[in-house]
């Protein structure tokens, strides 16, 4: 992880902020997910539910695996929080949190590709929702990752 000498913080400071950025990051994706796998929790009690097919089901289940999967990912830093907490291990805390975020916005990221396989398979046919989720996937490539990495890239060539 690349220091930034420009600020005039200490360390602890340093992860502090650090910290506080993180936790404003998770709170606007949490949200989002929560009722994203809210809602996803809600489809097999609605009367429709019977009339898809095998493969939507599974389609499904995916997707509300994945739901269930990142809302444990983007909560995690919380829980790590409560069990170091006090134990001078915000650095730790904040590289550690860092990773579950990534690897809660990568699980997002899979889920709402799933759910958009699946809208679109039930709602007009399985290749126009194959061919939605890769658009989505590309998407959220593009934007989450290629774009983020190039900024980064360049960012340290300016250097």
């Amino acid at each position: 992880m690349r220091v930034d000498t420009s600020r005039d913080e200490t360390d602890a400071e340093r992860y502090d902020r650090n910290w506080i950025d993180l936790m404003q990051e998770l709170r606007v994706a949490q949200t989002g997910v929560q009722v994203l796998a809210g809602f996803l929790l809600t489809l097999p009690f609605s009367s429709r539910f019977g009339d898809i097919s095998g493969g939507h089901r599974m389609i499904y289940l995916v997707a509300f695996s994945l739901a269930v999967a990142t809302v444990g990912l983007m909560t995690a830093p919380a829980a790590l929080h409560r069990f170091l907490f006090g134990r001078h291990e915000k650095d730790v805390l904040v590289l550690a949190g860092g990773l579950y975020a990534k690897l809660g916005l990568a699980a997002m990221g899979l889920t709402l590709v799933t759910v958009v396989v699946l809208i679109f398979g039930v709602v007009v046919d399985d290749t126009a929702g194959i061919i939605a989720g890769v658009v989505v996937l590309l998407f959220y490539a593009l934007a989450w990752v290629v774009l983020p990495l190039s900024l980064v890239r360049r960012g340290t060539r300016r250097q």
